[in-house]
């Protein structure tokens, strides 16, 4: 795996590249001082990862975060100094395509090793995710009752995202009418420490008091939950949010086929949305639903930043409507009013 490293402060630099020279089957690509310099070396030679900062001269991370993806499309991992004080600007690199966000450790930490574990732990899913190869799975869904037709206090909506992922869920939300007589439950992929600061964003930008989905808190009408640790979530029959850690194996914590496949074995209903995100997480749980009798969507190609969840799922046939971003919350506010004739895949 090679990397490219992009940070102005030459302590940060010479951190991050003892980090990466002392991992397993990675190698250094290159280093850029500035987004402008990175935007041109990755240009020139694209690397499998870029380790970008946020707040440099010339061009910022944000900037050369989009100008990478527009020009020549490399997955991007946010490393920045401070959570707090660059959430606006982590979220607007994340819904620029940038694929997580993860704190610089510090050099001293990264020289007797007791620092930048959780960095490793990034760059290594990253490279275990794009080794996925995305394989149809056979399918004889026979498609039920949707939510109107069942009997459900509370529908639930879940959405599932990953690259791209707090754009595309803004753009979700904003286009419901407050206020709405459905929960909704938000599994994004995230490092946990930026977990807060995203709640507080997406409240921000959709009028919306997004909250944590806390063990023993309930799933009700007009509330929006984001899964906010590193265990997996689960919502029960009666719409109470659990968390376990099973299965370990699972790429990430929380997952979103863990969320759907709990949900499936519930007598829960709603829609289910999968969109923008790398590898196929959600692909299989929503299946799992639509076989339950939800409806399902998919983000389409064009307005996906990366086309992985997404794409998985229609190649298993999990997705009912694949839709481009701005038409899912329309489309979730249809089915859930909707009475649909029994349909077969």
């Amino acid at each position: 795996m090679n990397i490219g490293i992009v940070n102005d402060l030459k302590i940060a630099l010479h951190a991050l590249t003892h980090i990466v020279q002392g991992m397993p089957n990675v190698t250094l690509a290159w280093t850029a001082l500035d987004g402008e310099e990175a935007v041109a070396k990755c240009a020139a030679n694209k690397p499998d990862l870029i380790l970008m900062d946020l707040i440099m001269p010339k061009m910022d991370g944000v900037e050369a975060t989009r100008q990478i993806m527009r020009k020549t499309p490399c997955p991007i991992l946010v490393v920045t100094a401070t959570i707090e004080g660059n959430a606006s600007r982590v979220f607007e690199a994340l819904g620029a395509g940038a694929l997580d966000a993860v704190e610089t450790p510090r050099f001293e930490q990264s020289l007797d090793g007791s620092g930048g574990d959780r960095l490793r732990a990034k760059i290594e899913q990253i490279r275990r995710n794009q080794r996925i190869v995305v394989k149809p799975i056979a399918s004889n869904v026979i498609h039920k009752a949707h939510a109107s037709d069942q009997s459900c206090a509370t529908p639930i909506v879940i959405l599932g995202a990953s690259t791209g992922g707090p754009q595309a869920l803004a753009t979700v939300l904003r286009s419901f009418k407050q206020p709405i007589n459905f929960a909704v439950v938000i599994v994004q992929h995230l490092d946990t420490a930026f977990v807060p600061g995203f709640r507080n964003w997406l409240s921000h930008e959709t009028g919306f008091a997004v909250r944590a989905a806390l063990p023993g808190d309930r799933a009700v009408a007009g509330s929006v939950s984001v899964a906010s640790s590193d265990r997996h979530l689960q919502i029960t029959s009666a719409g109470v949010f659990i968390e376990t850690d099973i299965p370990m194996e699972a790429l990430h914590k929380p997952s979103v086929d863990s969320l759907m496949l709990g949900a499936a074995g519930t007598k829960l209903c709603g829609v289910a949305a999968l969109l923008t995100g790398m590898g196929r997480d959600g692909a299989t749980g929503l299946l799992a639903l639509r076989k339950s009798g939800w409806a399902t969507i998919a983000q389409d190609a064009a307005t996906s930043i990366v086309w992985g969840m997404p794409g998985a799922a229609v190649q298993c046939l999990a997705a009912e409507q694949v839709l481009a971003i701005e038409l899912i919350g329309p489309a979730i506010q249809v089915a859930l009013t909707r009475k649909p004739k029994p349909n077969h895949v």
